[in-house]
């Protein structure tokens, strides 16, 4: 079956770029061009990935990624003509997982939603290393069948990328990992942001879900000048 992707931009000529590329590599595409049809099929499509233009006429795609991630974990990427940190950074602090910026090569923006696509699946069905279905560590219990993170029988809201910052950090439990090893684990070959800052984000967002400091952190303790630690 062939995965669904909701593209949603206002720009007509770049959403079918965008749905012709995409299309070419088999994935069923939903392309909107205004948020409140994209809303609707939001609310009624089991979509594998997004891609929401920041720049609306009626609300940003802020505001979209923010809704989709009451509900949904699915990917999503943040397409923008601006290239501000201070948007990038909203963006993931929102729950986006990767951000676009125009105008872009539609051959990287496929080898993008291909990657995030593959992460997404992989992590959502495959067994750890020792072939378990869950990774549990002081009440904090991942669930690699499900997608889902618990704290103390609390599911946590966590987006793909937050998901696999926690999953890498639990299966090197007791050993730090530095941003640029994290960044390497998730993203790999999409070399496009600058690491720290955006591993940052993302940690500071988990601690933000568990409830925890950074002052006084339980479970992600920061190893200054080298990375992050479960212990």
């Amino acid at each position: 079956m062939a995965e669904k992707i909701l593209i949603l931009d206002d720009d007509k000529d770049i959403a079918d770029i965008l749905e012709i590329y995409l299309s070419n590599e088999n994935f069923e595409i939903y392309k909107y061009n205004y948020a409140k049809e994209a809303l609707v099929a939001i609310n009624n499509i089991k979509f594998d990935l997004a891609m929401l233009d920041i720049m609306l006429p009626e609300v940003n795609g802020f505001d979209i990624c923010r809704e989709i991630r009451t509900k949904y974990n699915y990917p999503i990427l943040m397409i923008s003509a601006k290239d501000a940190s201070v948007d990038k950074i909203k963006g993931f602090t929102l729950g986006a997982d990767d951000y676009i910026t125009k105008p872009f090569d539609p051959l990287e923006v496929v080898v993008r939603v291909k990657a995030q696509i593959r992460r997404y699946k992989k992590y959502n069905t495959n067994y750890s290393e020792n072939n378990a279905d869950t990774i549990e560590y002081l009440g904090l219990m991942l669930d690699l069948k499900r997608y889902a993170c618990f704290l103390n029988g609390k599911m946590l809201n966590l987006t793909p990328t937050e998901f696999k910052i926690v999953r890498v950090l639990l299966e090197n439990k007791g050993k730090t990992i530095s941003s640029e090893q994290i960044f390497s684990e998730i993203w790999s070959e999409e070399e496009y942001l600058e690491k720290n800052n955006t591993i940052t984000v993302h940690v500071r967002n988990i601690r933000n879900k568990m409830g925890e400091t950074i002052d006084h952190p339980r479970y992600i303790k920061t190893v200054w000048g080298i990375g992050y630690r479960i212990e």
